[in-house]
């Protein structure tokens, strides 16, 4: 299980949540269940999870996007990919 928040300014932060499910769901094709965002200014501007009946997707803003997930690694790395993206 990974659960974190780390601030990346004074005004973001990214939390990260992470758990094995006992079980696959009926929703996921692998066994995690997850939520990953970044708050800027009070507003979630990115996240990652994979909510019942939606699956694996992203949000960019207000758009919402699918995700492939490969494996609990990859998601950190496409996240914090993202998070450094929105950064620059």
């Amino acid at each position: 299980m990974l659960n974190a928040r780390h601030a990346i300014s004074e005004d973001a932060f990214v939390e990260m949540v992470v758990w094995r499910l006992p079980q696959r769901g009926s929703s996921s094709r692998h066994g995690f269940k997850y939520r990953f965002a970044l708050v800027a200014n009070g507003r979630c501007v990115l996240r990652y999870d994979n909510e019942l009946g939606k699956g694996d997707h992203k949000h960019l803003g207000d758009k919402q996007v699918p995700y492939v997930f490969t494996s609990p690694q990859d998601l950190l790395d496409d996240f914090w990919s993202d998070v450094d993206n929105w950064r620059s």
